[in-house]
């Protein structure tokens, strides 16, 4: 064997080795650059759709995104937040927003968005949740557009006051009922129900104390549920920092699951006894300011969008919502990904944006 074979064995490809020792060493660099620019910048600027402001009460913000297709379909979307998270996840930047999609798309599009409740506001219940915040808005919605319809869209929690305002006010208003990854059976939620067993859980005693729950409690339940995830987004942020759009799409997300509300005191007590504990909306028993929500006299159309890989909502904790609801026209679509991913970023804009505008144009005019 020559010395020039030894040195080059057969099938080794000197120039692609070379290629790929040149190309980490590049990314070694821009990591560094990189580095510096990520901790020194900003992230983009979130929430950026225009908007107008129809009314802010105490917690409570409701908005009008200003429309921007020639033609708008008659009845008007409202989508109702979960208490617990900002709405700028579903408006991400220009390209990746969920608002802006349902805009070009030709959608009227109002928000239920919430601020953190001030220390005096711990004393909000559900019902001023489900009897009043809701049933404002509403109002608000139809007196904006001109239309008595409305189509409500929830997210998580939101999906679930949602539904407790649906089946109330079963006579209407609600033309439509849309919910992502909305749990019905509390059972389900395995680690919140180990958060909040009720022999070792004083939640008396916790909102007596303090009154508001610190977000920090709350994102520490959700951060418990994958408790090596964001050690790993780290590291994977690391190892693609070189990458403009990696990082950028991490800098959104990261930014909106670390944004978490508290919520109120006397709301969470009632979570935490009504629905965790003795799992109410489940049994068909909840009723909220004395007036039974038994969803099954929610008869208006029903999407129900579930994620396959769903970590906070686990499928079974969602999957009795569709059997219960008393519309004829229901339906539930199972779509890859997680929680958030579900409703926003790259497998949201391709499985469930399509899929929700099929199912709303038709019933929208």
């Amino acid at each position: 064997m020559s010395a020039e074979a030894g040195l080059n064995p057969p099938g080794l490809d000197l120039a692609s080795v070379q290629q790929r020792i040149q190309t980490e060493v590049d990314r070694a660099i821009q990591r560094s650059i990189k580095g510096v620019e990520y901790i020194s910048t900003s992230g983009p600027s979130l929430g950026s759709t225009p908007k107008d402001i129809l009314s802010v009460r105490g917690t409570m913000n409701l908005y009008h995104y200003r429309p921007i297709a020639e033609e708008i379909y008659r009845v008007p979307i409202l989508i109702v937040m979960a208490t617990t998270n900002r709405g700028y996840i579903l408006d991400m930047v220009p390209g990746q927003s969920f608002i802006e999609f349902l805009l070009k798309r030709g959608y009227d599009v109002y928000m239920l968005d919430w601020t953190a409740p001030k220390p005096e506001e711990k004393r909000l219940r559900m019902e001023d949740y489900v009897l009043d915040f809701i049933p404002d808005c509403v109002r608000r919605v139809q007196q904006d557009s001109g239309e008595t319809d409305v189509t409500v869209i929830g997210y998580c929690f939101g999906g679930v006051l949602s539904l407790l305002y649906g089946s109330i006010f079963a006579d209407g208003p609600m033309k439509n009922l849309i919910c992502f990854t909305t749990p019905i059976d509390f059972r389900e939620m395995k680690l919140f129900q180990n958060f909040a067993d009720r022999r070792y859980f004083d939640v008396d005693h916790l909102i007596d104390s303090i009154g508001n729950v610190p977000p920090e409690m709350i994102l520490s339940s959700f951060e418990m549920l994958r408790p090596a995830s964001r050690a790993a987004s780290q590291v994977q942020l690391w190892e693609n920092i070189w990458n403009d759009e990696f990082v950028k799409s991490y800098r959104m997300f990261d930014r909106w699951a670390t944004d978490t509300l508290p919520l109120a005191g006397e709301y969470f007590r009632t979570i935490t006894k009504d629905l965790m504990w003795d799992n109410k909306l489940y049994n068909d028993t909840m009723t909220v300011g004395g007036r039974k929500a038994d969803v099954a006299n929610i008869r208006v159309p029903i999407l129900h969008a579930v994620a396959e890989h769903d970590h906070i909502v686990p499928y079974d904790a969602a999957k009795p919502l569709i059997q219960k609801i008393g519309s004829a026209d229901k339906e539930e679509v199972m779509l890859k990904g997680g929680h958030v991913s579900l409703v926003a970023g790259a497998n949201a804009i391709r499985r469930l944006w399509p899929k929700l505008d099929s199912w709303l144009c038709e019933r929208s005019t």
